[in-house]
């Protein structure tokens, strides 16, 4: 499996949903899976998958020794894993700026050169299919496609994407040009689709021009809440509450949550509305001015993942992609 984020480091739903896919399909019995990421930080679970990060693999020969290995990545890659994948370099990357190990340095997150990011894990990705066995490639998401059709060229393996989002979803219909030729690049590799809802199966026949055939929309499942978090007592307030959690970006629709609020508000003061993420449009000037003007006295926190104060609220209502739907939901 290609991925760009897996937790507990994550910065959006792309890594939640593939770690529960993972671990789903692990539990199935009879599996065995390598999920690469440009950047592993060691602490993430690899009771049912194999994390390889790109940021330890070599595409340019570096003679260092096994003791030098383990002191510099022992902790996210074993040194055996190391010299085996160096043994698979395929061409001349001298040109490339990498480390005294041979390796690209990634960022793990989402940066300025993130096309250039994209680039080099898929050069990265050459050297693992030249090294691995395995029986099918998975692709998630428009960022490791071209990782997985290299793969595919190198080993002639199987091709899945999984589309957990299209750029007309993430943009409203004004889409990047790069990024949308990205995308129909791996759905005409891929030799299947999969998509997280129907609408996005639509949306990948209707707008990419993909024989339905190919696609098959497989939703992303719930994680039953512990008995820890459901036998948390809790203090119901003595106002409503209604709660926005998630990224605060356009795919999102924030902007639906604060007209809503401002339409409750006229009628009915028993109510608090409370905003806990992080995105773009978080500082953008219509949800400041929204927020100042109807919400002054709504907590406010830094991240929903950061925020065990959020865990023990009680809401009455959530809002839940309205963007998608076109409507808020509450």
């Amino acid at each position: 499996m290609f991925g760009w984020e897996f937790p507990p480091h994550i910065l959006g739903g792309l890594g939640t949903a593939s770690y529960g896919l993972t671990e789903g399909m692990w539990q199935c019995g009879d599996m065995e899976i390598d999920f690469v990421i440009p950047k592993p930080w060691g602490d993430e679970n690899r009771s049912f998958a194999n994390i390889i990060g790109a940021s330890q693999v070599p595409i340019v020969w570096r003679d260092v020794n096994r003791e030098y290995v383990q002191e510099r990545i022992g902790k996210v890659m074993s040194p055996d894993l190391y010299f085996d994948l160096r043994n698979h370099i395929y061409a001349d990357f001298n040109y490339m700026h990498t480390n005294d190990l041979g390796c690209i340095e990634f960022s793990g997150r989402y940066p300025d050169n993130l096309l250039e990011e994209i680039n080099n894990y898929s050069i990265c990705a050459g050297v693992i299919a030249r090294t691995l066995d395995f029986d099918v490639i998975h692709s998630h998401d428009w960022l490791t496609y071209p990782a997985g059709i290299h793969a595919k060229k190198v080993t002639g393996k199987p091709f899945v994407i999984h589309v957990h989002a299209t750029d007309f979803d993430r943009s409203r219909g004004k889409v990047n040009p790069t990024v949308f030729g990205i995308e129909l690049d791996g759905m005409h590799h891929a030799d299947h689709i999969i998509t997280v809802s129907n609408l996005t199966r639509q949306t990948v026949i209707e707008k990419y021009g993909i024989d339905p055939a190919k696609v098959t929309t497989v939703h992303n499942a719930v994680t039953p809440l512990s008995d820890e978090l459901l036998n948390v007592e809790v203090t119901k307030p003595k106002e409503k509450i209604v709660t926005f959690l998630g990224r605060i970006t356009m795919q999102k629709g924030p902007e639906y949550f604060v007209e809503a609020a401002a339409k409750v508000l006229k009628n009915n003061h028993n109510v608090r509305f409370v905003m806990a993420g992080s995105g773009d449009m978080r500082e953008n000037k219509f949800m400041k001015c929204s927020r100042r003007a109807m919400c002054t006295s709504c907590p406010r926190f830094r991240s929903p993942l950061e925020s065990p104060r959020l865990r023990r609220c009680r809401w009455e209502y959530r809002q839940s992609s309205p963007s998608r739907a076109d409507v808020p939901r509450f």
